[in-house]
């Protein structure tokens, strides 16, 4: 299975550009497990999921801590069709209709209370996409269920579902959200946008 994202952040600040170079040591810890590869628009790690995540965690929460506003912007896959297997995608994370839905969304919530704070409050939006199964509108209310348990759900929107709360545990809701609901070998997607320090009142 080939998994990864597309990651873009934008510190919203004119010294952006040490923003962004101030936070990239907080890879270091996960280069031996990820492909990364940087243009002038997005940069994509390819690997399991359960690096994927903490990696986006750690790089944002890095920058946020400058105290500037910024913002992160994602597209994740997992188990694209058109995308080659690829050993440093291995993951035991990833757990599709086999198990019992309700199984899922328990172990689903167990993990993210069982997540560390990084005392970086954040909001989140984003959009769950679970491709070529008749049972897809199943899984996405079990996510929706789930995420309304998570402790960080904010409210649902036109198109996508607002979180928000400590950095660690939203990373981790939707690190869930990506692994346990779809098709354990489908293609599901994820559209992330994660914003903290910003001056728009709550």
């Amino acid at each position: 299975m080939f998994s990864g994202a597309q990651i873009s952040l934008y510190p919203l600040a004119d010294d952006f550009v040490g923003v962004i170079l101030g936070a990239l040591g907080a890879l270091d810890p996960y280069r031996d497990r990820l492909s990364i590869e940087t243009d002038d628009i997005s940069t994509l790690l390819v690997g399991p999921p359960e690096v994927l995540f903490p990696a986006m965690r750690d790089l944002f929460v890095a920058a946020a801590k400058s105290g500037k506003h910024c913002v992160l912007s994602a597209a994740l896959s997992r188990g694209c069709p058109g995308e080659p297997d690829d050993p440093i995608c291995r993951s035991d994370e990833i757990g599709g209709p086999a198990v019992p839905l309700d199984e899922r969304k328990r172990a689903a919530l167990g993990a993210v209370r069982s997540t560390p704070s990084t005392d970086q409050p954040v909001a989140a939006q984003f959009s769950l996409y679970v491709m070529g199964t008749g049972d897809h509108m199943d899984e996405i209310y079990g996510c929706i269920d789930f995420l309304k348990q998570s402790g960080v759900f904010d409210r649902s929107k036109n198109f996508c579902t607002r979180l928000r709360g400590d950095a660690g545990a939203v990373f981790a809701t939707l690190n869930e959200a990506f692994c346990r609901f779809g098709p354990g070998a489908g293609h599901v997607t994820l559209d992330i946008t994660i914003s903290a320090n910003s001056p728009t009142a709550v």
